[in-house]
């Protein structure tokens, strides 16, 4: 019943309820049916209240008509039962038949007269075998209990109410809710700094209690409440009379608007939600960014002083890209759900999406451009450590080439030796342009480098970096140019023994040339001549042989004594001019007693050819007869100076001992 108590609409002996039927005034018919024990007169009254409340009050003013099935009952509670009905229904009730048994109660007990209550009562009652009932009402109007052909199915109406009980309080208490969840709403909607409630819920599932309403609406449009299927008449208690149908369809229908309305509050709160969820991973990202992830790479700041120390610094860096990477992860997939609510959200959401989008990807690029131009820093650094370290390993073996002694054997060594100094230093000089490219570099992009510190670009202090990049690049300078002015005394140094090598070679080629000048003399220059001219041509040919042999002489000791000038110039105590000038001097000895042999032999040849073309002279026709004194003088002169020169020519013209 309406105030929540059950109480029993079914009775030992039938059915307590509105069959369906009418009476000859279309007024209800309602069944009370009624037993041998007793009868709890307040189960009774609740029960007609609860089946009272069912009709629309256009049937109520038609009357009911009652039904008071006493065959199984007392005359006591028969008349406890009528006089029951004159408090609770006396107005709508017009007649009530009360259905005695075959044997009729005592005449004694049913003295009291009905139908002289009337007036007092305020409807008619009558006494009236089962059989007689029709003479009331129709038969097609009685169920088959009173000889009718109605049919009714009390158990099926039954459970059919209950069912329409349940929807109406159902979706009665779940309209309420959904009138205030969505009033709700609108309220927070109203007030944006009003906090939604977003755990109020409705108690029932929505769908299920439409969907109960709907197979609700189905059987009474269908008008087969009682399930019946087969043949007889088609029977609905609950037609437009008993306003269940246009009550299960208004219900539907409010239903159905409120729950539109409660699925877009959901769809908004979904949203809202998914929003809020949003704008919290966002506020993480960055708050996480700007926090730990900026002081992470404000602390990172060194360069290191060295290969090793640089790589250290980069796996540091590389595990602190390792923990951005997951948040840059978040970052994507915020990304991507912004995007999609940016597609399909409202008009009012794009630009809070908008900003929360713009405001993420500000600090999340800001962030990567950050740890970017971090790493590009620490790769530059690393090329320039190990740039730094190459060169001073060169440096090292080029200053160790410097520092070793020189002991050539050659100059041909020495010029190799030479070249390769050359080409040490033309590599370090090529490894320091490297190594500046590489430190200014360094410089630029530490120049540029900045942190993020309470909403602006903060430059780092990288004075110290940049100080030690300028400390190693002047270290290197002033290693290179002492390397250079090394190489410059260990050039001069090379060049002047290559001079001596040569001044060596020079003057053994001198004493050569001296020693073939002496066996072309000895071998070759021997005649003496045909005659005087002839003489004194060869004279003059020997004069200039020795100029040519003096000259070689004089270029070998000016060779000899620039020897001994590069040995004190280069401190070489252990070198001299050797067995060369001892040998050069022998050679010209020998050079010169042989020249001047020659000289006095072509002299010599050249007096006896005078003086024989004298003589031949004298003794030609065409000169007469001269003194004898005068040709006897000139013989003899000829013959002194020929016996005296073929003695001179048995003489050797160098003897064995030079």
């Amino acid at each position: 019943v309406p105030d929540g108590t059950i109480f029993p609409i079914y009775n030992c002996s039938g059915c307590f309820t509105f069959t369906g039927g009418k009476d000859r005034r279309s007024g209800l018919i309602l069944t009370i049916p009624l037993c041998t024990e007793q009868t709890s007169m307040e189960e009774l009254s609740s029960t007609l209240d609860y089946l009272l409340g069912i009709p629309s009050d256009k049937c109520k003013a038609r009357g009911f008509t009652v039904i008071v099935d006493g065959r199984k009952s007392q005359w006591n509670i028969v008349k406890t039962v009528v006089l029951m009905l004159q408090n609770v229904i006396p107005a709508e009730v017009s007649l009530v038949c009360v259905v005695k048994p075959d044997e009729f109660w005592d005449k004694k007990v049913t003295h009291f007269c009905f139908w002289k209550e009337k007036d007092r009562l305020g409807f008619e009652v009558i006494l009236v075998s089962a059989n007689k009932l029709t003479r009331y009402i129709e038969p097609c109007q009685l169920t088959d209990e009173f000889g009718g052909s109605l049919v009714y199915d009390h158990m099926d109406w039954v459970n059919k109410r209950l069912v329409f009980e349940k929807f109406t309080k159902e979706s009665t208490s779940l309209l309420d809710e959904l009138v205030v969840i969505n009033e709700s709403e609108k309220s927070n909607q109203l007030d944006k700094e009003r906090p939604p409630d977003c755990n109020f819920l409705p108690s029932l599932d929505p769908e299920t209690v439409l969907q109960t309403g709907h197979e609700l609406l189905s059987e009474l449009q269908q008008r087969r409440f009682n399930g019946s299927e087969g043949g007889g008449v088609a029977w609905s208690p609950m037609d437009d009379e008993l306003l269940a149908q246009p009550q299960v369809m208004k219900l539907l229908d409010s239903l159905r608007e409120q729950y539109t309305k409660y699925q877009e509050v959901c769809r908004q709160r979904s949203k809202r939600s998914q929003l809020e969820e949003i704008q919290t991973k966002v506020m993480q990202v960055v708050n996480w960014l700007e926090g730990p992830g900026t002081e992470q790479l404000r602390t990172q700041w060194g360069i290191g002083d060295s290969i090793r120390a640089s790589q250290a610094l980069q796996q540091k860096h590389e595990e602190m890209e390792s923990q951005h990477s997951e948040w840059f992860a978040v970052y994507v997939e915020l990304n991507q759900q912004i995007a999609a609510l940016l597609s399909a959200g409202d008009e009012e959401d794009l630009v809070e999406l908008k900003g929360l989008q713009q405001q993420l990807s500000d600090v999340c690029y800001r962030q990567a451009s950050q740890l970017e131009s971090r790493q590009n820093v620490l790769q530059s650094a690393h090329e320039f450590h190990g740039t730094a370290q190459d060169l001073s390993q060169q440096l090292d073996g080029l200053l160790g080439m410097l520092c070793a002694d020189v002991a050539p054997t050659d100059g041909a060594a020495i010029q190799q030796t030479l070249k390769h100094l050359e080409e040490k230093l033309k590599s370090v000089e090529g490894s320091l342009a490297g190594l500046r490219e590489k430190g200014q570099v360094v410089m630029d992009q530490m120049s540029n480098q900045t942190t993020w510190s309470y909403g602006k670009d903060v430059p780092i202090e990288n004075k110290e970096n940049i100080d030690h990049i300028q400390g190693v690049m002047e270290d290197m300078q002033l290693r290179k140019q002492r390397c250079e002015d090394m190489v410059d005394v260990r050039r001069l140094k090379m060049l002047q023994m290559v001079q001596l090598f040569k001044c060596e070679e020079d003057a053994s080629q001198a004493v050569e040339w001296l020693g073939e000048l002496l066996d072309a003399l000895l071998k070759t220059h021997i005649r003496l001549g045909d005659d005087a001219q002839e003489t004194k041509v060869l004279l003059e040919k020997h004069k200039k042989f020795v100029d040519v042999a003096q000259s070689t002489y004089d270029y070998g000791r000016q060779l000899l004594q620039a020897t001994v000038v590069l040995c004190q110039s280069l401190r070489c105590t252990t070198r001299s001019s050797g067995d060369t000038l001892p040998r050069l001097n022998r050679v010209w000895k020998q050079f010169t007693v042989t020249s001047e042999e020659r000289v006095h032999r072509l002299e010599m040849a050249c007096s006896f050819h005078t003086a024989a073309e004298k003589v031949l002279v004298q003794a030609s026709p065409e000169q007469g007869d001269l003194p004898v004194e005068l040709e006897q003088e000139t013989y003899e002169e000829v013959e002194t100076v020929g016996k005296a020169l073929l003695d001179r020519l048995t003489v050797p013209v160098i003897f064995p001992d030079g």
